[in-house]
């Protein structure tokens, strides 16, 4: 009787051709989904529901202040997006909020009664998934 080895798993040279491919298309689904940039993108700030300010995103840098209500709040505009990067209200929920890049996406500062949302052409796909579940 004579004893079984078990197969020595090697990968094979066409194993690596298979994960640069499989790399290459994330890649490539990716710079799709998230690339594209900040052009034709409009910031407006409104308080208490009345636009105070509207500028165009398309590589301009800088800084905003604004007042509302009482707080002051500092917009960070760089070709990346746009933050809330301090406000001197007390729950900080617009400081957290990080960079706004897309179309539709917005900062709220309740206690100021601040909005500062994008507008334009990057609009977000409404029939894309929202969450995948299981």
């Amino acid at each position: 009787m004579s004893v079984r080895r078990s197969p020595k798993l090697r990968p094979a040279p066409w194993d690596l051709a298979v994960i640069f491919a499989v790399l290459a298309f994330a890649l490539a689904c990716g710079a799709l989904v998230w690339g594209g940039g900040t052009e034709g993108l409009t910031a407006v700030v409104s308080v208490d529901g009345v636009e105070i300010d509207r500028f165009a995103l398309n590589g301009s840098a800088g800084e905003r202040v604004y007042s509302a209500n009482g707080y002051a709040l500092t917009a960070a505009v760089s070709p990346d997006g746009v933050q809330i990067t301090a406000s001197d209200c007390p729950t900080q929920d617009c400081v957290r909020m990080g960079t706004i890049f897309r179309s539709g996406q917005s900062i709220v500062c309740l206690p100021a009664r601040f909005i500062l949302r994008l507008e334009g052409e990057r609009e977000t796909n409404s029939t894309g998934v929202d969450a995948v579940i299981g």
